[in-house]
């Protein structure tokens, strides 16, 4: 299989590098991750990625905390998991550089635009954390404002789910999967695709999202060689 895309901004929960633990970082998962990200390298593509932090910490269910000091802990959280993607993707021999867009030095680069799209175009893998740096934004839309950023040709959006339904298919047994869909549907019909601010962020950009499950980490490389898997969403034409 040949890649379909040459630029690619692959977005990770945090959960999916749980694996059956459910909670923290299970590193025999990561490397399975991993792997079929090193093979897109391998294959030439450009790859960067934007992690969540929903297996350490979800600051929307932080309670009675306050909102800002809670989504900077999700931040933190997020820089943990972009340090542990980092060590699996080294340990298979790719070149990587964490890029956090809150200022931590002694651990890894602030984010600079250039400097990503440098490294891009050498041939590393560039792993965002930290989100946008703002509270009150998801990773969603840091994968959004990134993928705008460095030029991305999509958004891989790997998930729990293998799609976009028209309603939850864990509650509804006949939701019904979309192969592709367009943003106006996202936003009109408030389907769990990304945040709504996310969504618009890739509408006015024209970047298409694959949304697609992580079960099968191969499905990565699928995506990239487009493959017919999960749901595209994409403008209207």
């Amino acid at each position: 299989m040949n890649p379909k895309y040459k630029r690619v901004l692959l977005k990770l929960s945090g959960e999916s590098l749980a694996g059956t633990m459910k909670h923290g970082i299970d590193f025999d998962t990561v490397l399975k991750i991993c792997k079929p990200i090193k093979k897109c390298t391998d294959a030439g593509v450009a790859v960067g990625i934007v992690v969540g932090g929903g297996n350490f910490w979800r600051g929307r269910s932080s309670g009675e905390m306050d909102r800002t000091r809670a989504d900077h802990m999700g931040m933190l959280a997020t820089a943990i998991n972009a340090l542990g993607v980092c060590d699996a993707l080294e340990q298979l021999g790719v070149e990587v550089r964490v890029q956090t867009a809150i200022s931590m030095n002694q651990i890894a680069e602030s984010y600079i635009r250039n400097k990503a799209m440098a490294h891009l175009a050498a041939g590393k893998v560039v792993i965002f954390g930290c989100g946008t740096g703002n509270p009150f934004f998801s990773t969603d839309t840091a994968a959004a404002l990134r993928a705008a950023e460095i030029e991305a040709d999509i958004i891989l959006k790997a998930t729990m789910v293998d799609g976009v339904y028209d309603s939850d298919p864990k509650i509804n047994p006949n939701a019904v999967k979309y192969d592709e869909i367009s943003f106006h549907e996202v936003l009109n019909k408030d389907l769990a695709v990304m945040d709504s601010t996310a969504a618009s962020l890739c509408k006015d950009n024209n970047i298409p999202i694959l949304v697609f499950s992580i079960e099968d980490p191969e499905n990565i490389y699928k995506a990239v060689c487009g493959e017919n898997i999960g749901t595209i969403v994409k403008s209207d034409d």
